[in-house]
């Protein structure tokens, strides 16, 4: 029951604060990752730097990948407020690489999920359209969902993804949220990841990111 709270309490934090992240200056010409999520990837409730969208640039120099990244994750933020925001921020920071981690707070607010769909399906097919490569990173809902509208909400991601061949990661929170003890991965409010939480999370995204970032042209 502690676990099925705690994931619920999680979902729950998706669109408190509604606090924007300290977005990254205009990338010099090159290869540029950007990064539009929800709280998950704006470091809500932890030092600056200390994220995992943060932990990825770091990653990348040390591999000495010569890539930026560009955070323009917004707390609160849903796959609407993402497709409206999208268009400027490719015109800005012209990407060779989108990462799309947005949804769990459609589900929360108990939006369609065709809206859902269909607003991360014009997301993708934006970001392709100027040439930038996909990377949807997926989440999953509380059991208390039921299982029927959990698997289907899943599926959301990963059918987009097939349709348009981005990349996918299925469950950004893998091994924090669903893990024996989660509640030791997380901040006093039960909601909001813990710093140590950051490292695995990249884990998640890094192997799935870099084959992007490696293919040539990208």
């Amino acid at each position: 029951m502690q676990r099925r709270y705690f994931i619920a309490a999680l979902a729950g934090s998706l669109f408190v604060g509604l606090s924007t992240s300290a977005f990254a200056q205009a990338a010099p010409q090159g290869k540029t990752i950007l990064v539009v999520g929800d709280s998950l990837s704006a470091e809500y409730g932890l030092k600056r730097g200390s994220g995992w969208v943060a932990l990825l640039e770091k990653r990348l120099a040390q591999e000495k990948i010569a890539v930026r990244v560009v955070n323009a994750s917004i707390s609160g933020d849903t796959t609407s407020g993402g497709r409206s925001r999208l268009p400027a921020l490719l015109s800005q920071y012209k990407p060779a690489i989108v990462v799309i981690e947005l949804g769990g707070n459609d589900a929360l607010r108990g939006l369609p999920l065709a809206n859902t769909e269909d607003n991360l399906s014009a997301m993708t097919q934006a970001a392709q359209k100027i040439g930038a490569r996909v990377l949807l990173v997926g989440m999953q809902v509380p059991p208390n969902y039921g299982t029927d509208y959990g698997n289907r909400f899943a599926g959301v991601f990963e059918k987009i993804a097939k349709a348009n061949k981005a990349a996918f990661v299925p469950f950004l929170l893998k091994g924090v949220a669903d893990g024996a003890d989660p509640l030791k991965l997380f901040q006093r409010d039960r909601i909001h990841p813990l710093e140590d939480a950051h490292p695995i999370m990249l884990d998640n995204v890094w192997p799935e990111l870099k084959k992007l970032v490696m293919v040539r042209g990208s």
